[in-house]
């Protein structure tokens, strides 16, 4: 039978098998992936730099060899604005760093063109990426293909809305609190936040190097319309490179688990309260988990809020003191403002509480792996309510508290070094227009396969939201 649909809607693991089998080329699907571009980005403003010329050359190279490249042959991908790519601007959406130009590929970038991927186009990000919405003076706001009455999230809100609108059957994004998992939350999207050392990560153009809980906290990887597009490109995510000393080495897949394997569901709102459509999503998926075989009960992982809290004001010391100076003396007004009121939150942990909270973050840690050891997996909310509008976090105290001030599943996992999922499991009819829900699942360090696993276990009972965003 025919596929009738068009080429922009299809996923990665579709495109790779008819690239790899001659059956497309990949200069028609990186001409399609052009093409919607063109036509949906206007609206949306989630790709700033396209790199149309770029690929339609990389593509052409690509047909003109014997054999497919990778696994990711002709997969038209995008790349945030905060990694270097080679003769572009790495500008984090800061107005005073537009003329950084990289002088090498950054080493996601370069793993995914070994893998046969064709970049098509530079992604949004808010100033310094360090927001859960996209909008910078630079290039201004990303927009949500749901419809204005949602953020596209952040950092990655370019990202995430690229890929649901068919921009890219892949978007690069990175994760330091919370970058990947909340453009995926916002825009219906699929992610996994790579563990601590899994994806090695650096950016030639960079002169001095991250803090230290910057370098454990933050990470590489991937946003996808769906769980399986994961499996098929986070392999070549995690291909070793020497210029990151500290990436671990391993396969992707790890042992198998003898079945069933236990997922905890934890609901703890940490005294903020959850919204119905929160915990109708987290049902629907215990339940899927559950039909597919998995035992799932309800326990909450140990600490869950301290960790949370401790994770909040322990980043925001090192960024008070190393990222500090600089937002101050090139942020915005609006960026400075909103940095005020997370200080004013969450108070940095300064001098020896800075270190003695580095410190305590081992026995967070410890606490977590014995729990992971009898649970592989935590099923968890990851928004506390469905997701908020655009501007939410420069509206004052209560802006922040919901877009940031409540999201301790997402600091937690980051802070521990631990993976952890995000896809949408039901959608929200608010007044405002449809909202997607996204949950969370974390699991034991280094298993991302196994949540990778788990979402395509609720996947296969509960429909990708983008059959609906695209059906209107």
């Amino acid at each position: 039978m025919t596929d009738t649909r068009p080429l922009w809607q299809w996923s990665a693991s579709e495109i790779a098998a008819a690239t790899r089998s001659g059956s497309l080329s990949a200069s028609e699907v990186t001409e399609a992936a052009i093409t919607r571009m063109e036509a949906a980005n206007p609206d949306l403003n989630a790709v700033v730099e396209s790199l149309a010329e770029e690929a339609r050359t990389d593509a052409a190279a690509l047909d003109a060899s014997f054999d497919p490249k990778g696994p990711l042959h002709g997969v038209p991908v995008t790349i945030k604005i905060n990694v270097d790519q080679k003769g572009h601007a790495t500008s984090n959406g800061v107005v005073a760093f537009k003329d950084i130009i990289a002088p090498d590929d950054a080493t996601v970038v370069r793993n995914l063109k070994a893998a046969g991927a064709v970049v098509i186009g530079r992604t949004n990000t808010p100033e310094f990426s360090f927001r859960a919405d996209t909008d910078n003076p630079l290039y201004g706001r990303t927009q949500n293909p749901w419809g204005p009455h949602i953020s596209p999230g952040g950092s990655s809100g370019g990202a995430g809305a690229a890929v649901m609108a068919g921009i890219g059957a892949l978007a690069h994004g990175n994760d330091i609190g919370g970058s990947l998992r909340f453009p995926a939350a916002a825009n219906g999207a699929v992610t996994v936040k790579p563990g601590l050392g899994r994806v090695p990560a650096y950016n030639p153009s960079q002169t001095s190097e991250r803090g230290l809980l910057a370098q454990s906290m933050s990470v590489q990887g991937l946003i996808a319309r769906n769980a399986a597009d994961l499996h098929l490109s986070m392999p070549a995510m995690i291909a070793p490179d020497a210029r990151d000393p500290f990436h671990v080495p391993m396969p992707w897949r790890g042992a198998p688990i003898e079945p069933p394997l236990r997922v905890a569901v934890a609901s703890d709102d940490f005294g903020f309260g959850m919204d119905p459509a929160v915990r109708t999503a987290l049902d629907k998926a215990a339940s899927a988990l559950s039909d597919a075989g998995y035992a799932v009960e309800a326990v909450e992982p140990p600490l869950a809020r301290e960790t949370g809290e401790t994770a909040y004001r322990t980043l925001l010391g090192e960024v008070h003191a190393m990222l500090g100076p600089d937002i101050r003396a090139y942020g915005s007004e609006e960026i400075n403002a909103i940095f005020d009121e997370y200080y004013r939150q969450f108070p940095p942990y300064e001098g020896n509480d800075l270190l003695k909270m580095l410190a305590q973050r081992t026995a967070f840690a410890r606490n977590w792996s014995l729990f992971l050891e009898e649970y592989p997996l935590v099923l968890t909310p990851f928004m506390l309510t469905p997701f908020f509008a655009p501007g939410r976090d420069i509206e004052g105290a209560d802006g922040v508290r919901e877009v940031l001030g409540c999201s301790h599943w997402s600091f937690i996992m980051n802070f521990l070094g631990l993976p952890a999922g995000n896809l949408p499991t039901h959608v929200a009819e608010t007044a405002e227009g449809p909202s997607p829900i996204g949950v969370q699942i974390a699991g034991r360090r280094w298993r991302e396969d196994l949540i990778v696993d788990a979402m395509q276990a609720i996947e296969a009972r509960i429909p990708p939201t983008c059959t609906r965003l695209w059906a209107g």
